[in-house]
């Protein structure tokens, strides 16, 4: 007969207290209990799974800085109410130490506010800074400044906003600052109550560059928001376009001071690309939050006593694989270099006008130098000479898919089998990107999240604690502890 040791009984205990939402640790000496960080810096890249991160070191033939990190530990994901987390409720896990139900922000299943660890920062006197490369009222910036039951009430999240106080909001704009959504009860113009609560706005290049620590609390976004209130994909940037690493550099300028300051940095359109199974775009948006990194890297070496830099992913999107059947056990990272453009814009500046101007009249033939153009697939050659040259499989699975989007164009296609094979997303626009990946040898399972664990990397003071494997609440915690507050769960102040 076997039995159960006490290390197993807690490890169970801790399975089933998190499943009830609870708080758990089975190694109270995880806990930091030195002297305080005085900056904080918490990276998320937004659907970044271990896939992601080492076809990104693939492709580019460098490895990811915080890969080098000291400390490397393994993360999990699972939310209160589904095995398979979203942002919103990952994100509330990792600001707060909650575990959550889906879409709930900054509150519990039971729907107390609870307080994060950027609010606790403020609390202590440090100023606080909030970058995103998507809106920055989306759900992972959102829960670090925000109380609402749903991710989706953005016109809410707004106005909370400019009643955290915080000090730097930079990266995207906002999705609903006027209230108009459905559902929503309007409470003025959020920009209007931003600049009343004493925000310089910035959306220009110009006055980017001209900011400084005399500039006050700052809320600063791209001209060119490309889409849903986001940054451009790092693929699309202009010259003129303002990086994560620049936004990330510029707040450490704005906060640095000497009460310290807490930054939370999330690389959103890793996952917005992951959804839509575009592996190229993923890859240069890892690429961008890695520079982000860096900037953050820069400043601990020079505070290396007083600095901790947590980088993590809250989730793993698209079940992006690192093989293909089609290749067998070969990988050819570099076709990928060919595509130029992501899925975005190729579906908003090619598909959409062709679309719009078809008249029953545009033809797949139309759409091939397209194609070629902007992925480098070729309809013309010897694929056994040249691996962009597509084969009459390939030819086909695009003229199939080319079909439905010009369909799409006139009904709505709610197959299962359609949403299978292309999700949400221009039918063509996914085949192509498909094609091009599986030619990579890489694979995607999902448009969805997934629910694989992801890897947490951290340095500087506090870093050790990071180490071994745990839930991402614990994250928050952990941050806590290295903060010099009491790891736990906290109700927040209306």
């Amino acid at each position: 007969m076997r039995f159960l040791t006490l290390r197993s009984i807690a490890a169970i205990t801790c399975a089933l207290i998190v499943l009830t939402s609870s708080v758990c640790t089975t190694h109270a000496g995880e806990y930091y209990s030195g002297k305080p960080a005085k900056y904080v810096f918490l990276f998320i890249g937004d659907g970044m799974g271990i896939a992601q991160k080492m076809s990104t070191e693939a492709i580019t033939g460098e490895k990811l800085a915080f890969d080098n990190f000291p400390v490397q530990g393994i993360t999990t994901t699972q939310a209160n109410n589904r095995f398979i987390v979203g942002s919103a409720a990952a994100a509330t896990a990792m600001s707060s130490g909650q575990i959550t139900n889906i879409g709930m922000i900054g509150m519990s299943p039971q729907g107390k506010d609870v307080k994060t660890i950027a609010e606790m920062a403020h609390d202590k006197g440090q100023k606080v800074g909030i970058v995103s490369s998507v809106s920055i009222d989306h759900a992972t910036p959102a829960a670090f400044y925000a109380h609402v039951p749903k991710r989706s009430q953005y016109h809410y999240i707004d106005h909370a906003l400019a009643a955290s106080n915080f000090d730097y909001f930079a990266g995207g704009g906002l999705k609903d600052p006027k209230g108009t959504r459905k559902g929503i009860e309007a409470r003025g113009n959020a920009f209007n109550a931003i600049q009343k609560a004493g925000y310089k706005i910035v959306s220009t290049r110009n006055g980017f560059d001209k900011l400084s620590p005399k500039s006050g609390k700052v809320l600063t976004y791209n001209e060119w928001l490309q889409d849903a209130g986001a940054t451009p994909y790092e693929i699309d940037r202009r010259a003129q376009d303002i990086s994560l690493a620049e936004f990330t550099a510029k707040g450490i300028s704005l906060l640095d001071n000497p009460k310290g300051f807490f930054m939370m940095v999330e690389g959103g359109k890793i996952d917005w690309a992951c959804h839509a199974n575009d592996a190229k775009a993923a890859i240069m948006d890892t690429v961008a939050f890695n520079n982000a990194v860096k900037e953050a890297v820069d400043f601990y070496k020079k505070h290396p006593n007083d600095t901790l830099i947590v980088v993590t992913g809250d989730h793993e999107t698209g079940g992006m694989t690192l093989g293909f059947a089609g290749t067998k056990y070969e990988s050819h990272f570099d076709v990928l270099a060919a595509q130029n453009v992501s899925f975005e814009k190729f579906t908003q500046e090619v598909m959409e006008p062709f679309k719009n101007s078809a008249h029953g009249k545009n033809t797949f033939e139309d759409l091939k130098p397209q194609i070629t153009k902007y992925f480098g697939l070729k309809f013309k050659g010897d694929p056994k000479k040249d691996a962009m040259v597509l084969k009459p499989f390939e030819v086909a699975n695009l003229q199939e898919a080319f079909v439905q989007s010009m369909a799409g164009h006139l009904i709505q296609n709610n197959s299962p089998q359609a949403a299978i094979l292309y999700g949400s997303y221009d039918p063509l626009v996914v085949a192509v990107t498909h094609t091009i990946n599986n030619k990579a040898g890489l694979a995607w399972t999902s448009f969805k999240h997934t629910g694989t664990p992801v890897v947490t990397s951290a340095i500087g003071v506090g870093a050790e604690s990071f180490r071994n494997n745990y839930h991402q609440s614990e994250i928050a915690k952990k941050i806590m502890a290295v903060m010099g507050i009491a790891p736990e769960v906290s109700v927040a102040s209306k």
